[in-house]
């Protein structure tokens, strides 16, 4: 009884396969995959860190060189008018670094180097040369002579002038008593001004100018002349 009972509760049961659950999911396919987009994301990468690296070696890659921080003279110095400053290093360029200021002191300059200048090596020399055909003349100023801000690199004519400035004596000059007149042609058309030293007294200031050009040689005769005389004016004139 107990084995008929069995196979007829077998016998009810059905055969049709069985579902999967709500919560199970669909197999999917494998993803497809694409090496050379990824090699690409990587060469992207490492090129900006590259690029990167360099834009902090080039700001870094920095020296410290001398700038003058005033005038200096032709024939001159640096003396202790000088500063230092960084900039990006350039092997193009023949700066003097600041740790070459104690050489740089012993040389001079070869013309005006102006106030904020970064010295470079080609500005100095162990002495002062001119250029050919060149020489330097020293005149004596009296107030009224020259232009009230005349300075180093002006550009300048000079001109005889009558040591009275009256008319009876410029008359009596231009018939050749004295050879100094107030009117004619300039000595010097375009002399450069290399040095310019006030000769103020320590109480009293006389107004009086000594200043350096640098004339044609074939000028230099007549300039002296006039100079020594006390007979010369200098005009700024364009050109500077």
């Amino acid at each position: 009884m107990k084995i008929q009972e069995r196979t007829g509760a077998g016998a009810g049961r059905s055969t049709a396969p069985a579902q999967p659950s709500v919560g199970d999911r669909l197999p999917t396919p494998p993803r497809e995959r694409k090496p050379a987009l990824a090699a690409l994301a990587v060469l992207l990468i490492l090129v900006g860190a590259l690029g990167v690296t360099m834009l902090v070696l080039q700001v870094g890659n920095r020296v410290e060189v001398v700038k003058v921080t005033k005038e200096i003279q032709a024939g001159e110095s640096v003396g202790n008018n000088v500063t230092s400053v960084m900039v990006a290093a350039d092997d193009s360029i023949n700066y003097v670094t600041w740790d070459q200021l104690a050489t740089l002191r012993t040389l001079k300059a070869k013309s005006t180097i102006y106030r904020d200048t970064i010295v470079m090596g080609q500005m100095f020399a162990k002495k002062a040369s001119l250029p050919a055909g060149k020489v330097s003349v020293g005149l004596a100023l009296k107030e009224g002579t020259y232009p009230a801000d005349i300075k180093g690199g002006d550009l300048v004519s000079a001109y005889r002038v009558s040591s009275t400035g009256s008319s009876s004596n410029s008359s009596e000059s231009n018939s050749g008593s004295g050879g100094t007149s107030s009117s004619g042609g300039a000595l010097v058309d375009d002399a450069r001004v290399e040095r310019v030293v006030a000769n103020d007294d320590a109480t009293v200031s006389t107004g009086n100018l000594s200043i350096t050009v640098l004339v044609d040689q074939a000028d230099a005769a007549a300039l002296t002349s006039a100079a020594a005389a006390n007979q010369v004016a200098i005009v700024r004139v364009p050109g500077n």
